[in-house]
């Protein structure tokens, strides 16, 4: 069984840049589910994915890049500690709470927070994705709030028609979303 998503051509991977960078949304296969993510920089993507979900503006989301080092822009410098507990821990299911930097966005940290939720994911397929497009991405589960998360890119369609882009593959098996960790004080927060 391949997890990896379907392999992008350059075109469209020049077009999922471009769609990303305007605001766009995409789905995507992970370790448990198919995710819904965006740029984490932008307001705009940020609030139309906060919008699409229905999920509470309180809460913080999760970003996944292929490295530490590609996730690095939007964190405080981890001490050499972290840093080698990090590098040492993934690629895994399991997603750490980190300083976040001083550029990050309330509604990515989530308000009156200030750690960001992050991960180098187990999934290959997501890993090479923001290898490919060369940014980390927006991971929440792909769902509106209060329903189940989609599991194949049907599902996908079904709940948000055209309205994401869907990088189609299989998702892991991984039957339970990832830990949550705070980084510095090593406490399991889910």
């Amino acid at each position: 069984m391949m997890m990896f998503p379907r392999i992008l051509s350059a075109v469209a991977q020049r077009r999922l840049q471009a769609h990303l960078k305007k605001g766009g949304l995409v789905a995507y296969p992970t370790e448990s589910c198919y995710g819904l993510g965006c740029v984490p920089t932008l307001p705009k993507a940020l609030n139309q994915l906060i919008h699409l979900k229905k999920r509470p503006q309180h809460k913080g989301m999760i970003v996944i890049g292929h490295s530490l080092e590609q996730l690095q822009p939007l964190l405080q410098r981890p001490s050499e500690n972290i840093q080698t507990m990090l590098n040492e821990a993934w690629p895994a299911p399991k997603t750490f709470l980190l300083p976040a930097g001083k550029k990050v966005l309330p509604s990515l940290r989530g308000k009156r927070r200030s750690k960001l939720a992050v991960r180098v994911p187990a999934h290959a397929g997501a890993r090479r994705l923001c290898q490919v497009l060369e940014m980390p991405l927006v991971s929440t589960s792909c769902n509106r709030a209060g329903k189940r998360a989609c599991k194949t890119e049907r599902d996908v369609r079904r709940q948000f028609g055209r309205k994401v882009w869907v990088v189609g593959g299989l998702i892991g098996k991984q039957k339970t979303p990832s830990q949550i960790i705070d980084g510095e004080t090593g406490a399991r927060l889910r």
